[in-house]
């Protein structure tokens, strides 16, 4: 054989393609594809579960100071001593909220504890207290009245 013979035979062999070798790229390519795109998928239920974890946080934090801005609003007299109980079923947070009105100091100090507890039980309860004690004076500008 010819040396032109022998590098012709090279290249025509080398120059076929290669049968099933397409396919094998094609499979390890998808291989590739659903390793990254399982592991995104899994990243991706992560990141929601935080988002309605913190979305229930807020609407948890809002109920309370909505609960403590309205208590500390009403005048001392107006709280009675007395635990009591509401039920909300309507959207976008249901709860349930239970006041604790305690009077350690009859007539002068008064302990109150709001409970928030979520419907969902994926949400945390939540439980807040605070004091309230009576004005010395029930006119509010004089500084020399008993």
């Amino acid at each position: 054989m010819r040396k032109s013979d022998r590098v012709h035979n090279a290249v025509s062999v080398a120059s076929e393609p290669r049968k099933g070798a397409m396919l094998v790229e094609v499979i390890v390519a998808m291989v590739i594809l659903a390793v990254a795109v399982s592991s995104l998928a899994a990243l991706m239920y992560s990141v929601s579960q935080s988002g309605l974890k913190a979305t229930g946080n807020a609407y948890r934090n809002g109920v309370l100071m909505q609960e403590v801005n309205r208590l500390e609003a009403l005048p001392y007299d107006s709280i009675p001593a007395v635990t009591s109980s509401a039920s909300v079923t309507t959207a976008p947070y249901p709860h349930t909220r239970v006041i604790t009105v305690a009077e350690p100091v009859a007539g002068v100090v008064k302990t109150v504890k709001v409970i928030i507890t979520p419907a969902n039980a994926r949400y945390k309860p939540d439980t807040v207290s605070f004091t309230r004690t009576k004005a010395r004076t029930s006119k509010v500008l004089c500084t020399s009245c008993q």
